[in-house]
């Protein structure tokens, strides 16, 4: 369990603001927070990390001193070390890093420098290498802005393998709704310091589309059969939309690929 309950005048893109956050999260939960850029997320997360002074009270029920991760934008890798002895840097733990390089297929890159990584390759070790701590709780700041679309699903699937194999309480900062579906289980929307939006993550992000004609393309992020119909979740851009669907319209769609949304006579369908 996280209890904060906090106080710190920030400068926002407004100018003068106040961040005011009173909020629980149970732990093993995985927490989105999203908002306007300047909305006090990414000061959030380094006051959880202990790099900003505050007013308040935050509590930690964890077990043990280093057992908070935090993973930047910049991966900040050593370049003189090899991708295993980047991760034994942390901690003196062979088997955990080889077992850690294994869940993100990076074990045949264990003696390859960063140089001669990949961008995508290379937030695989930063990650690796902030799991090897053990962390209770784990702190992401957008780690993932910088890669393109489908190395971003790549990492997204390891972010969520280590978070249940770990059982981490996982806090990220995104801007991508489709990713903050993927991953998360609530979200925390933030505007000029202030939680707006707390909520169950599909319950914040669901939005339903008017009936004007369209025609947009997006990803299929799940499809939920229920009684004689399906449910097509599709990201389009910055919004998370449902469709009603018959099962012989959906027969053919699979989850995680590109789909046209498009609608004739204020009927919505999805191929």
């Amino acid at each position: 369990m996280i209890k904060i309950n906090i106080h710190k005048a920030l400068h926002g893109v407004n100018g003068e603001m106040s961040l005011d956050v009173n909020l629980n999260i149970k732990k093993g939960e995985f927490v989105a927070l999203t908002g306007a850029s300047g909305s006090g997320k990414t000061t959030l997360l380094r006051i959880l990390a202990g790099l900003e002074e505050i007013e308040g009270k935050i509590e930690l029920n964890t077990s043990h001193k280093h057992a908070i991760g935090f993973m930047h934008q910049n991966e900040a890798l050593f370049p003189n070390m090899t991708v295993l002895q980047n991760l034994l840097f942390i901690a003196k733990d062979k088997e955990l890093a080889i077992h850690l390089l294994t869940l993100t297929n990076l074990l045949k890159l264990q003696e390859r420098y960063p140089n001669t990584l990949s961008g995508g390759q290379k937030q695989r070790v930063s990650l690796c290498r902030v799991m090897m701590q053990r962390p209770e709780i784990l702190l992401l700041d957008e780690p993932l802005s910088a890669l393109d679309a489908k190395m971003r699903t790549k990492l997204q699937i390891d972010i969520l393998k280590l978070h249940k194999e770990f059982k981490t309480t996982t806090i990220m900062v995104s801007h991508d709704p489709s990713e903050i579906y993927k991953l998360s289980t609530r979200t925390l929307t933030l505007e000029n310091g202030k939680i707006i939006k707390d909520g169950n993550t599909k319950e914040v992000l669901l939005k339903t589309q008017g009936s004007q004609k369209f025609s947009f393309e997006g990803e299929l992020l799940e499809l939920k059969e229920v009684d004689v119909v399906v449910i097509a979740i599709v990201a389009i851009g910055q919004q998370i939309v449902e469709i009603v669907l018959s099962k012989e319209e959906a027969k053919n769609l699979k989850v995680g690929t590109n789909v046209t949304l498009s609608t004739k006579s204020f009927s919505p369908s999805v191929h």
